[in-house]
């Protein structure tokens, strides 16, 4: 950013501010000056402070003049962008009410557009004597050791670019990466640019992720953060990024150039190629922690505001997250402060959704959640957030912490059940033939209802947050050492297995065993109903050597490694393969449930499940434990949509197999087909698989223990078949 012309230390500062304006919060350039406004219900006094352009000498300090609605504000003229600046405020120091005031404690700025430096974990950042607990109040000085904001311009060109690309929910596929970990080891990509905006904007990154046929970008965090100290001491990192303490800022440390218009020109890219960018947002907590944690924004400048404060005692904190703090979003400052965060992202930064970790916490009031609270209803509300993809992580530790399907229409909700279901399923589990039914069909058990759509279930086999799908058919147990926690983190339930032998291994069965699971859970994902969602690197079998909770591994175990074997390319081709199957057939992705209801009318049923005797299952078939092999035919001539008319897409048989051996299946006879022609056979490879020829009604068909298979039904008359 260019140097910022700052007032000269001997100026007096108070003569120079003005009064200025309340809104909008943040430091706002206006090409003359700079308005400051920032929001305390209880400070009795704020300063601003300026650094010089290293943030490393204060210059000039001056106290904001007015107080308007709870917003103390003011105007520094000559000020430019780059300007490095923080916060001081000043108020009591009560913790035992909840009051967290320490003026000698630098502030970063809540809604700071951009940050510099790093953070020096000295005693100095804690607004308490360390040693001497939270009671106690610190006069070290903190500037020294924190990161600074920075005034921004915002000015970006984006008329060089094509604009938001809009995809249509129904053709939504998410890939989930990090920005670092998914460029690092890329060879293609200049050594300089490698982990930054500017690598994952580069033509060979994009090419490549266009490609596999996905549609939307998801990154891990990348508003700003911190490294946890106690990571820092075990020479760890907060890999992953759930530390947001700038919720406008994106991280500098992934900024090759040090420039916001990096991460714009990175979005314009993958926009230009036709590829959403949607952001994995954490508004649920911040670094700040408990009452043992650093004073460096928000507990400085309003603690008893932004924090939900334990009620019998506001000197501790709700810990619904986990991570020692909870915001609060109850209060209507704080739903201010994060839906003007989200219209920034979505405006000026033109990202297309956002991927909300613990969302639960957002929906959550005093007395528990509420689909209907202040957070929620004013996204519904609100223009620009209509207009932009909302997804929720439908679940946090808290009571009544599990929402999954509890989410208002509108939004899109990680479907946790569909992970855990289909990999028991693949795994042999008995009796999972009736729970697995709902899953392959958007979950309407969790989702039909008010109007909402098959899309708001978002299916998925494994996220950052787990196994990778590799680790997912080569392990048993988590092997999380490297974590510096004695095995004790990570999660115990990972409905994994190894196949035969734990880790990597040279036996041939084994393997083959093992690429032909990962086919059958990524065909069952992109075949199901729903927003599938593929976890970058599972294309090609990427493993995390079994560790299950690599938050804080910024390493190899985490990089993604391009050096991709010949089982991984093959892997990836099928990807593709079954991506495209996908976007070609609309019945996979029709914006109304299947229920299984016969439409006397239409003389149809939309969806139909087939015994291995090509007979529709009844209830002791569904009841049948040791059942593992099942098909499932979606009828194209089943209603599209709400209008009253037969449809005339493709009709699709899949046919799930997770038994050990072979079993027979009978195909079965429909009235408005000739025969099945074979699409998909997860043992055989590709080419042989488009040499088979057609299968008539009543044919046997062999289906290898453990695979997947899936047909479509050719017209009755040449031509005819729908897509």
């Amino acid at each position: 950013m260019p140097d910022a012309a700052i007032l000269s230390p001997n100026v007096s500062a108070q003569s120079r501010i003005r009064e200025g304006n309340p809104f909008p919060l943040g430091a706002t350039w206006d090409g003359k000056g700079v308005n400051f406004a920032v929001f305390s219900s209880a400070a009795t006094k704020m300063e601003v402070c300026l650094f010089d352009k290293d943030g490393a000498t204060e210059i000039a300090r001056y106290e904001l003049p007015e107080y308007t609605n709870e917003i103390w504000h003011g105007y520094i003229p000559e000020l430019d962008h780059g300007t490095v600046y923080g916060f001081r405020a000043y108020g009591p120091y009560e913790p035992q009410s909840g009051l967290r005031f320490n003026p000698n404690k630098l502030l970063l700025d809540p809604c700071g557009k951009g940050y510099k430096g790093e953070i020096t974990w000295d005693e100095a950042v804690f607004g308490y004597e360390r040693g001497k607990g939270d009671l106690s109040f610190s006069t070290l000085d903190s500037a020294r050791f924190m990161p600074k904001s920075v005034v921004i311009s915002g000015e970006y060109d984006w008329s060089q670019h094509k604009g938001k690309p809009h995809i249509a929910w129904d053709r939504t596929i998410f890939y989930e990466t990090h920005v670092k970990g998914f460029t690092q080891l890329n060879q293609a990509i200049p050594e300089n640019l490698r982990g930054k905006y500017a690598g994952m904007g580069q033509k060979e990154v994009v090419d490549y992720i266009k490609s596999l046929g996905v549609t939307s970008v998801e990154l891990l965090p990348v508003h700003a953060f911190f490294d946890d100290q106690y990571l820092q001491e075990k020479g760890l990192h907060n890999y992953w990024g759930y530390n947001t303490m700038g919720f406008y800022s994106p991280a500098p440390h992934y900024s090759a150039m040090h420039k916001l218009e990096e991460f714009k020109e990175m979005v314009g890219r993958l926009h230009d190629a036709g590829l959403e960018v949607i952001l994995d947002v954490v508004y649920n907590h911040t670094a700040e922690g408990n009452e043992m944690g650093p004073t460096l924004s928000f507990k400085g400048i309003d603690n008893t505001s932004y924090y939900r404060l334990m009620p019998d005692d506001k000197r501790y904190y709700v810990n619904d997250t986990g991570c020692g703090n909870t915001f609060n979003l109850s209060h209507p400052r704080v739903v201010q402060m994060v839906t003007d965060s989200l219209r920034y992202w979505a405006t000026d930064m033109q990202v297309d959704g956002f991927r909300f970790d613990l969302a639960t916490i957002l929906g959550r009031e005093p007395y528990g959640f509420d689909e209907g609270c202040g957070f929620l209803d004013a996204c519904l509300q609100d223009p620009v957030l209509a207009g932009v993809k909302l997804i929720a992580e439908p679940w946090d530790c808290g009571p009544g912490g599990y929402q999954v399907g509890g989410f208002p229409p509108g939004w899109a909700e990680w479907n946790d059940k569909f992970r855990d279901t289909v990999r028991a399923y693949w795994k042999g589990e008995e009796g999972m033939l009736p729970k697995l039914a709902p899953r392959l069909v958007a979950s309407g058990d969790m989702f039909n209802h008010r109007g909402r759509n098959p899309w708001a279930s978002v299916n998925f086999l494994t996220a950052h947050d787990g196994f990778t799908l590799n680790d997912v058919v080569s392990y048993n147990e988590k092997h999380n050492d490297a974590n510096g926690e004695g095995g004790n983190d990570g999660s115990n339930n990972n409905e994994s297995w190894n196949c035969g032998a734990e880790g990597p291994t040279d036996d041939p069965e084994i393997k083959g065993l093992r690429e032909r699971q990962k086919k059958n859970m990524l065909a069952t994902m992109f075949l199901s109903h729903g927003t599938p969602m593929l976890l970058a690197g599972d294309e090609f079998g990427r493993t995390q050597e079994g560790n299950n909770n690599t938050y804080c591994q910024d390493n190899e175990l985490n990089w993604l490694n391009w050096n991709v074997t010949e089982e991984g390319q093959h892997l990836t081709r099928f990807v593709q393969k079954i991506i495209a199957l996908r976007q070609n057939y609309a019945v996979l992705r029709r914006p109304r449930f299947y229920t299984g209801a016969y439409n006397e009318e239409l003389d149809v049923k939309d969806v139909s499940w087939y015994t291995p005797a090509g007979v529709e299952m009844g209830m002791d078939q569904w009841n049948e434990g040791g059942a593992r092999c099942m098909g499932m035919m979606l009828d194209g001539r089943a209603q599209p949509t709400g209008i009253k008319k037969r449809g005339s897409d493709a009709t699709l048989l899949t046919i799930y197999n997770s038994y050990h051996d072979v079993v027979m299946f009978t195909l079965p006879q429909v009235s408005h087909g000739r025969f099945w022609k074979l699409l998909v056979d997860t043992n055989l490879d590709e080419e042989v698989t488009a040499k088979k020829p057609r299968f008539d009604f009543g044919a046997e068909y062999g289906v290898t223990g453990r695979s997947l298979l899936c047909f479509v039904l050719e017209a009755e008359k040449e031509g005819e078949e729908a897509r």
